[in-house]
């Protein structure tokens, strides 16, 4: 369950890492302002979220549906951007256990041998949800939905029993506003506020090497009533010894319900307890630089807080969100990245904004390096720059190492340090370019013996 954008709550149809793809030779990612520059390790930088992520020791995944796999652009994307898969629906008790004792697992199966298959962990969701129950189960009696509920626990996590990274057990437990309160569900209702810590149990037992999360929507704030209820849950289920080794924060964002200032608090917060903190259902309403910003400070919450181990972007379309009019995701209606999708990726990559991170207009860009050519005694780099937000000029530093010389050059205006081994790349003419666009320069290095790729150091934006 979520919010709509007028900020009500709505049902909606859903809610280690890897590195796929080689990281870029040398390559480093930067955000800078006129006048000011931060710079990245003069590393690679990564040219993907699930390669920037795991660089960082986390995991970048994305909600996928079964019925979308057959679709060239986004497998294409899936395989390319991320390192984990979370089924919207496809484990819902509805969709696995549509009467009792029978169960269907054709389109579970289908993702999760697509995600092993290319190396990607797997987020089980939801084994007990008040919301897309089958009509049997609200019928049963105390005894009965016991035995139901931990017998379709017991089923599904031994189907995919160390396959399946992290399970979401409980999903949504409590209400909104300002009471505290667990939801009135027929769990509730039948069993009390003992069968959440009855679910976690049985998970234990039907899969040991799965991490056992509590998943939830409207608790990112840690001042609210519903963070503190569920804080107060997990500290209590800690204190003795309840199996519960992590929190699933979902963080639905529109302009009514945004990105709270005290998020990192928040994830600190619930890690200090022993848990790890997974941001399960990222979505933000929005478009341009305020989105792309709002992205940027989700991202770099989880990041500043080590057992923040992963984010998960519910969706990667924008017209396949279960609020597509929002336009909440990293990429639009025809796969193209958006400047949120640079924003996050700057992010990951180790840079951050150097003007007030609640200002849009701060120009960043980024520099990737490629070697192109390769001869028993030179090579040929190219450097592509591209723009996170509209930006007039960029420059770029490219260091070789000694005895390496930078014979030629072309597509920009180099000038040079004393030493002569940092070369710094300018616009040969108008360096205009707006937000997503690109542009390159190239160069040939004369190895003299040594083979290493130049550093590229920072991309300078203005």
């Amino acid at each position: 369950m979520s919010r709509d954008s007028s900020g009500s709550v709505r049902t909606r149809p859903g809610p280690l890492a890897r590195v796929r793809r080689a990281l870029g030779l040398a390559a480093a990612g930067v955000v800078a302002a006129t006048g000011l520059v931060v710079l990245s390790e003069p590393a690679q930088a990564a040219d993907t979220l699930g390669a920037a992520a795991a660089a960082r020791g986390r995991y970048f995944g994305a909600a996928v549906a079964a019925n979308r796999l057959g679709e060239s652009q986004y497998v294409t994307v899936l395989n390319r951007e991320f390192t984990s898969v979370t089924p919207e629906n496809e484990m819902k008790w509805d969709a696995t256990e549509p009467s009792r004792g029978s169960f269907s697992f054709g389109n579970a199966d289908r993702i999760v041998n697509h995600a092993r298959g290319r190396g990607m962990s797997i987020r089980g969701h939801a084994l007990v949800w008040h919301s897309q129950l089958p009509g049997w189960v609200s019928g049963l009696s105390a005894t009965d939905l016991r035995s139901a509920m931990n017998n379709h626990i017991t089923t599904l996590m031994r189907r995919w029993q160390g396959q399946i990274h992290s399970w979401d057990v409980v999903n949504e437990a409590f209400e909104d506003g300002s009471s505290g309160a667990r939801r009135n569900s027929v769990f509730q209702q039948r069993l009390g506020n003992g069968y959440i810590e009855e679910a976690f149990r049985t998970a234990r037992a039907a899969d040991p090497s799965a991490k056992l999360c509590y998943n939830d929507y409207n608790i990112e704030d840690a001042n609210a009533a519903k963070t503190r209820a569920v804080y107060n849950m997990v500290r209590d289920f800690k204190q003795r010894g309840v199996p519960i080794d992590c929190v699933g924060l979902q963080s639905h964002f529109n302009a009514q319900s945004p990105v709270p200032a005290n998020f990192q608090q928040t994830i600190a917060q619930f890690a200090a307890l022993g848990v790890d903190v997974q941001i399960t259902e990222l979505d933000i309403e929005g478009s341009g630089q305020t989105q792309a910003t709002n992205y940027r400070n989700a991202v770099n919450a989880c990041l500043a807080v080590s057992r923040c181990t992963g984010i998960t972007v519910w969706g990667i379309p924008d017209h396949y969100s279960w609020r597509a009019s929002g336009t909440p995701l990293l990429f639009d209606g025809s796969y193209n990245k958006k400047p949120a999708y640079y924003a996050v990726l700057e992010a990951l990559n180790g840079s951050s904004n150097p003007g007030d991170p609640g200002d849009p207009g701060t120009a960043s860009c980024t520099a990737t390096y490629t070697e192109t050519q390769r001869w028993g005694d030179r090579f040929n780099g190219q450097v592509t720059v591209r723009a996170n937000t509209a930006i007039s000029s960029w420059a770029v530093t490219v260091t070789v190492t000694p005895p390496q010389r930078i014979s030629t050059t072309w597509n920009g205006s180099p000038t040079w340090d004393g030493s002569g081994n940092v070369m710094t790349m300018r616009p040969n003419g108008n360096g205009a370019l707006a937000a997503g666009q690109s542009t390159s320069f190239g160069f040939t290095v004369m190895a003299n013996g040594t083979w290493s790729a130049p550093r590229i150091g920072g991309c300078t934006a203005s």
